[in-house]
C-alpha cells in the first residue's frame, strides 16, 4: 500500500469513531419519533421506517469498514480459537438464507464434513464471509444461486462462495483485492472500496490467502484458503463485535437486500 494509502487507513477509524457517536444520537431519535408499537399498528408506517433502518445500517456499516481500516496497515497476529468451521459457516448460511428470499435467491451450504475444527478468529471470519455473501448477492439476479462449500485438503481449509450472477472482466481479476478508494462497478450504493482488500488483509492474518475466479455471464467463485490447524483454545478475549448489538445479518447484507428486509417483522 502507498504511504498516502497507509496515512489514509490509519486515519479512518478516528473518523468512524466521531461518526458512530452521531449515527448512535440519530438511531435514538429515530426509534423515539417512531415507536416500535407505532410500526406493528401501521404497516404504512412501518414500510417508511423500515427505508429509514435501511439507510441507517447502510451508513452504519460504511462506518464499520472505516473502523476496520487501520486491519489493511495493523501486523499484529488474530487471537486465534478453536471453533467448528461446520458448526459456524452453516449458522451463518442459515441466517443469510432467511433475508436471501426477499431477493428470490437460494444459498446453499455444502460440506461433506460433520465437524472441521480450525483455528481461525471468528468474528473476522464472520465478516470476511457475510461481504463475500453481500457481494454475491448484489451481482446475482433473481431466481439465481449462491453456494458456500466448505472442505478441507490435509493442510488447508477451503470456503468457497460461488455465485450465478453477472460475473467479472478477466482484466480484473488480477488487482481486485487491491482497489482501494478507486470508483466502483458495484450496484449502488457504492462503499469505499475497503471490503475485499479487508477481507485479503483477514486472510492474510489467518496465515491464508483469498483467490478469485470468475468467467462473464456465468457468476463468480471467492475462494478462501486456510492453514488447517488448532491452538487448544476455544476462548477469544478480544473485544470485538462489529454488529454493536444490532442484527448482524441485516447489518453485513444491508447493501444487498431490499428495504422490505428492514420492516418491524424482520428484524
Amino acid at each position: 500500500m502507498e504511504p498516502e494509502e497507509n496515512r489514509l487507513a490509519s486515519l479512518f477509524p478516528d473518523v468512524a469513531a466521531q461518526l458512530r457517536a452521531a449515527l448512535s444520537n440519530l438511531h435514538l431519535a429515530a426509534a423515539q419519533l417512531i415507536p416500535a408499537e407505532a410500526r406493528e399498528r401501521d404497516p404504512a408506517l412501518d414500510a417508511k421506517a423500515a427505508l429509514l433502518d435501511q439507510s441507517y445500517y447502510q451508513v452504519l456499516r460504511l462506518v464499520n469498514s472505516l473502523s476496520a481500516a487501520g486491519g489493511l496497515v495493523d501486523d499484529t497476529p488474530l487471537t486465534l480459537q478453536d471453533r467448528d468451521l461446520v458448526e459456524l459457516v452453516g449458522e451463518l448460511c442459515e441466517k443469510a438464507a432467511g433475508v436471501a428470499t426477499l431477493l428470490d435467491l437460494e444459498v446453499r451450504f455444502v460440506c461433506a464434513r460433520e465437524r472441521l475444527m480450525c483455528a481461525v478468529d471468528p468474528e473476522a471470519l464472520e465478516q470476511l464471509v457475510y461481504h463475500l455473501l453481500s457481494n454475491a448477492f448484489k451481482f446475482t439476479s433473481a431466481g439465481g444461486t449462491v453456494t458456500i462449500e466448505l472442505k478441507s485438503t490435509g493442510s488447508r481449509v477451503l470456503l468457497s462462495v460461488t455465485d450465478t450472477g453477472a460475473g467479472i472482466p478477466e482484466d480484473r481479476i488480477p488487482t481486485l483485492f487491491d482497489r482501494y478508494l478507486h470508483k466502483q462497478m458495484d450496484p449502488p450504493p457504492h462503499g469505499l472500496g475497503l471490503g475485499l482488500p479487508l477481507c485479503r488483509r483477514i486472510a492474510e492474518r489467518h496465515g491464508g490467502m483469498l483467490m478469485a475466479e470468475s468467467r462473464l455471464g456465468k457468476g463468480s467463485r471467492l475462494t478462501l484458503s486456510l492453514p488447517e490447524r488448532t491452538v487448544g483454545s476455544g476462548v477469544s478475549d478480544r473485544p470485538f463485535d462489529y454488529a454493536g448489538g444490532f442484527n448482524r445479518t441485516l447489518l453485513a447484507l444491508a447493501d444487498a437486500l431490499p428495504a422490505k428486509a428492514f420492516l418491524l417483522r424482520n428484524q
